[in-house]
């Protein structure tokens, strides 16, 4: 059974900095992308950042890019997402998604597997 599990989350004030994990198991994703989304209260869930298998290339959300780094260790079959210079509204709960059906690595719907999700809360 395939299971995606993240932690690292928790309450940080403005400014500061998390980073989270997301340990896969059931099968390896080596050769997968992996990608972070978030969501609000009240709001849509949304792509935060992914990275191919090789770690090559990664991509990320306007809103982040610059603050939150994505990267992976596939002997570890784990990818993180270090999320610097926090702000109120990175406020979310944040999802660990992995093989994509297709290049749309943005789109939450092309994605297989997801985790639980882990809280990430900005105090102002």
């Amino acid at each position: 059974q395939v299971q995606l599990v993240e932690s690292g989350g928790g309450l940080v004030q403005a400014g500061g900095s998390l980073r989270l994990s997301c340990a896969a198991s059931g099968r390896t994703f080596s050769r997968s992308v992996m990608g972070w989304f978030r969501q609000a209260p009240g709001k849509e869930r949304e792509f935060v950042a992914a990275i191919t298998w090789s770690a090559f290339r990664t991509f990320y959300a306007d809103s982040v890019k610059g603050r939150f780094t994505i990267s992976r260790d596939n002997a570890e079959n784990t990818v993180y997402l270090q999320m610097n210079s926090l702000k109120p509204e990175d406020t979310a709960v944040y999802y660990c998604a992995a093989d994509p059906r297709s290049t749309s690595f943005s789109t939450y719907s092309e994605y297989h597997y997801w985790g639980q999700g882990t809280q990430v809360t900005v105090s102002s």
